[in-house]
């Protein structure tokens, strides 16, 4: 099955303890889809300005990621600045320059309104619901949002919940909407408003996958360097998507290995800055480290 994934292409000025990098290839969409791509055929909805260069994209049209709804707009490209410290879970954004984004309203096409699964990236949750209103029938819509979003447009991203399959967020996003420290009271806590299932991401310490009457957790796949976090989350969900895409099921033993997938994807984003790593990444590499994965995580009770 295709994914639509409605977020951002941007350029990404970063700056971790392992060095500096100015105008990366970056945003939610061109994460998302670096990871997709190697699971299931990718359209992206995204604006861009005049300053941006289609060429830098060329990998994923390699990989047959539709890029028909890339939308060039007069003006700049979605900016952004970040720094991190020792502590690579926690980041400073110094800048954020929406740009041509801010003016961006996509209607999308007949086959777009169709699309079996759809990912919803940390956009304005007003944009969400235009999305939203416009698709029919999708089998796995995952949406994602950002701090901003909960303190700024609590009522409208709540109400995007209950349109949803699964919602993406991570730990203190999931802390600051629900007001519960304890991450499982507050997955059970989001559940009431809508979805299916609730993804709490918690960085280095993995992901919490809670359902009505079940909890998955699951570690992040161990990593002694990290380059660049920038960019994991949007992996993980590119990862989980793409292999539900392949998928015989929509499960919940589905959305566990998903959940593997998502994490492997994130391992290999932060191994580089910015999506370089995802570039010349293979099929193989990502099956072979599903296979450490499975050892590393293998329990067998007494």
């Amino acid at each position: 099955m295709s994914i639509l994934v409605v977020g951002s292409v941007a350029y990404d000025t970063i700056r971790t303890p392992t060095g500096e990098v100015q105008d990366a290839l970056g945003g939610s969409a061109t994460y998302f889809s670096a990871a997709a791509s190697f699971f299931a055929p990718v359209k992206i909805i995204a604006a861009i300005g005049d300053d941006f260069s289609r060429e830098q994209l060329s990998f994923l049209g390699e990989r047959g990621t539709d890029l028909d709804g890339l939308h060039m707009m007069p003006g700049k490209t979605f900016r952004w600045t970040g720094v991190y410290n020792e502590n690579m879970n926690e980041r400073q954004t110094v800048c954020t320059e929406l740009n041509v984004f801010e003016r961006f309203q996509p209607h999308l096409s007949e086959g777009e309104t169709h699309t079996p699964l759809l990912f919803l990236a940390n956009i304005d949750p007003d944009l969400q619901n235009r999305i939203l209103d416009q698709v029919q029938g999708a089998r796995l819509i995952m949406s994602n949002t950002i701090h901003l979003w909960i303190e700024k447009k609590r009522e409208t991203f709540l109400s995007t919940l209950d349109r949803v399959t699964v919602l993406m967020i991570n730990d203190s996003e999931a802390r600051a909407l629900t007001g519960e420290y304890n991450l499982l009271k507050a997955g059970r806590r989001i559940l009431l408003f809508g979805p299916k299932a609730v993804l709490i991401t918690k960085g280095d310490n993995g992901v919490l996958m809670v359902m009505k009457d079940s909890v998955f957790t699951l570690p992040a796949y161990p990593k002694e360097e990290v380059c660049d976090p920038t960019g994991a989350g949007d992996s993980f969900a590119g990862g989980f998507m793409g292999y539900a895409a392949q998928a015989s099921a929509l499960n919940e033993m589905t959305y566990r290995t998903a959940a593997v997938y998502g994490s492997i994807m994130a391992s290999f984003t932060i191994e580089a800055f910015g999506v370089e790593r995802l570039r010349d990444l293979t099929r193989q590499e990502i099956e072979k480290r599903y296979r450490e994965f499975v050892e590393i995580t293998r329990f067998q009770g007494g």
